[in-house]
C-alpha cells in the first residue's frame, strides 16, 4: 500500500512539473508574439542653401524665420509655433492676422531671438541665407535647419524647397498648380490690356525706389505678360536711392505705387511730397488718372503665395473694370 502510494505521489508531482512547463511555454509564446509599436520615422534629407539637412520624420513644431516663408508655411497647412513678425504688423500683416493667432515672435527677420526659438523646441527651422547665414550654425545646433539662398521676386523656387523641408511636395505642386492655372485665366481676360507698359515705384523714409522685373510684383507682372517701360524692363531687382530727377522714368500706360511706413509716418510724408511734386504731376500717366496705390505687404514686403494671389485680386479689380 505504501508504494502504491509513493508511485501515486511521485505521477502527482510529474503531473504539476509538466503544467508548469506548459503554462511557461505559453508565457514565453507571448512576449514573442507581442507587435513592436510603430512611429513614423522615415528619414529625408534637403539639399539648401547651406548644404544639405537631414529631417526625421514630418516635421510638427516648425519655427519659419521670413515672412515668404510664414505665407508658405500657412499655404501648406502648417501653422508654425515660431516666426519673425511681419515687417508692418502687430505682429502679423493683416491678411494672415486670424490665421497667426498663438504663433510665438521670434524676432526680426534681420534680428532673429535665437533663445526664444530653442525655448519653442522645434524640430524644423526653415531660414534664409540673405537674412541669416551668420547664426546657420546656433540654429543647427537647436534643429534640423534648411536655408533658402535668397529673397528676390521668384516666391516660387523657395516655396518649393519649403515644400521638401516640410514634406509636403504633393501639396506644394497643388499649391504652384493652382497660382499658375490662376495666372493662366487672367492672363486670356485681359487680352490686349497687357501691353499696357505698367510702371512701379517704392515710397519709404529716406528712399524712393523704382522697381524692376526680378521683383516680387515684377514677376506676377512678368508672368501674366504685362510690358514694361522701357526703364524698368530690367531682369533686377530695383532702381535704388531715386533722385526726383529720375522722376520722368516713372512714367507709363499705368502706375502702382506702395508706401513702407513703419507708422512713424515717415514713409507717408516722403510719398505725399512726391505725388504732390509738379514733375509728378506732369507724367503722362498722372495726367491720365493712371496712378493707383497699392498695398506695400501685398505688394512687395509679405513676398508669398498669400500676398501674390491677393495681388492678382487687385490686377483683376482694376484692369477688368476698365
Amino acid at each position: 500500500m505504501k508504494a502504491i502510494k509513493m508511485i501515486f505521489s511521485i505521477f502527482s508531482l510529474m503531473a504539476i512539473f509538466l503544467l508548469a512547463a506548459c503554462g511557461g511555454t505559453d508565457e514565453k509564446t507571448t512576449v514573442k508574439s507581442e507587435t513592436p509599436k510603430t512611429t513614423d520615422e522615415k528619414s529625408y534629407t534637403v539639399e539648401h542653401a547651406m548644404g544639405s539637412t537631414t529631417i526625421k520624420g514630418t516635421p510638427k513644431r516648425v519655427v519659419i524665420l521670413t515672412n515668404e516663408g510664414t505665407e508658405a508655411l500657412l499655404a501648406l497647412g502648417v501653422k508654425p509655433v515660431g516666426a519673425v513678425q511681419s515687417f508692418t504688423g502687430n505682429p502679423w500683416y493683416e491678411h494672415i492676422a486670424d490665421k497667426m493667432k498663438g504663433v510665438k515672435v521670434v524676432g526680426l527677420e534681420s534680428e532673429v531671438n535665437v533663445e526664444a526659438i530653442a525655448a519653442l523646441k522645434p524640430d524644423l527651422i526653415i531660414g534664409n541665407k540673405m537674412r541669416q547665414e551668420k547664426i546657420y550654425d546656433q540654429l543647427s545646433a537647436i534643429a534640423p535647419t534648411v536655408f533658402a539662398e535668397t529673397l528676390r521676386g521668384d516666391w516660387k523656387e523657395n516655396f518649393k524647397l519649403y515644400a521638401k523641408a516640410l514634406n509636403k511636395v504633393d501639396k506644394g505642386k497643388e499649391v504652384i498648380q493652382d497660382y499658375d492655372s490662376r495666372i493662366a485665366t487672367l492672363k486670356e481676360k485681359l487680352g490686349d490690356k497687357t501691353k499696357m507698359k505698367v510702371s512701379m515705384v517704392r515710397f519709404m523714409a529716406g528712399q524712393v525706389r523704382i522697381y524692376h522685373k526680378d521683383s516680387f510684383s515684377g514677376v506676377i507682372l512678368n508672368d501674366l505678360g504685362f510690358a514694361r517701360p522701357e526703364s524698368q524692363d530690367k531682369n533686377d531687382f530695383a532702381e535704388l536711392n531715386v533722385t526726383k530727377e529720375r522722376i520722368p522714368a516713372m512714367d507709363g500706360d499705368i502706375l502702382f505705387y506702395f508706401t513702407y511706413d513703419t507708422g512713424d509716418g515717415k514713409g507717408s510724408e516722403l510719398e505725399k511730397e512726391w505725388i504732390d511734386d509738379p514733375l509728378f504731376k506732369n507724367l503722362e500717366v498722372a495726367k491720365k488718372g493712371e496712378v493707383h496705390k497699392v498695398s506695400d505687404p501685398i505688394w512687395n514686403t509679405a513676398g508669398g503665395v498669400l500676398a501674390a494671389n491677393l495681388m492678382l485680386d487687385d490686377i483683376e479689380k482694376i484692369f477688368l473694370k476698365k
